[in-house]
């Protein structure tokens, strides 16, 4: 199991680790610092000991990397892990605010159905079953939304069952909320958010998430 020091400190943009294990060019770190691909949320950009990270993927418990061929790394070499910071940041700034718009419409809607939801560094989006447009809701979503960000609440993070590695957001008085993303420490570093819809048809709607640079 790759230890995931991206919950311990998700502000930390490098770590000296060690390689546990090797698959070409696969390689399995002891812990690590580099968010790999879930829940919606995009990996991190970086390197291993110099060399840049193709892809991260969740393989169980285990983040795997794939470098290019010919990265010379031998199992138990110590390396160092280093991200992309600006990247990490916008992430996890519009991750959080993905989930704090996604919590409202459950919050109003609860049997609301969620078909998808990708966090990107330029934006983030969520997609639901509905049957007619979702503008009209917006504006209200977007008050509520920044009313949040702007009393710059504390957000807690923890496991909720550490042996599966079950994790959760939680807002006190707000919400408490399962999730093993990379998450801001205070509603405030999200700044001004801004939500648009888009039509992709088939009874579905997409609300898009943006934030000021």
């Amino acid at each position: 199991m790759t230890k995931k020091k991206f919950w311990d400190d998700p502000y930390q943009t490098s770590l000296k680790t060690q390689v546990s294990k090797l698959d070409g060019n696969d390689i399995y770190l002891a812990s690590t610092i580099f968010f790999a691909f879930s829940g919606g949320q995009e990996s991190d950009a970086g390197s291993i000991a110099g060399h840049t990270v193709l892809a991260a993927r969740k393989e169980g418990q285990d983040l795997v990397y794939t470098l290019a061929e010919g990265h010379g790394l031998w199992v138990g070499q110590e390396v160092e892990v280093s991200i992309d910071w600006a990247r990490r940041y916008r992430l996890m700034r519009l991750h959080f605010a993905a989930e704090l718009v996604l919590e409202l419409f459950y919050k109003s809607f609860p049997d609301i159905g969620k078909v998808g939801a990708h966090i990107a560094e330029d934006k983030a989006r969520i997609d639901f079953v509905w049957g007619e447009s979702i503008a009209p809701l917006l504006p209200a979503y977007t008050k509520e939304v920044q009313a949040i960000i702007d009393a710059n609440l504390d957000i807690q993070c923890a496991f909720e069952d550490e042996v599966t590695e079950k994790r959760y957001w939680e807002i006190a008085g707000f919400s408490r909320v399962p999730c093993g993303g990379t998450h801001v420490k205070r509603t405030g570093e999200l700044g001004q958010i801004r939500l648009k819809r888009n039509n992709i048809g088939r009874g579905k709607e997409r609300v898009e998430i943006y934030l000021a640079p």
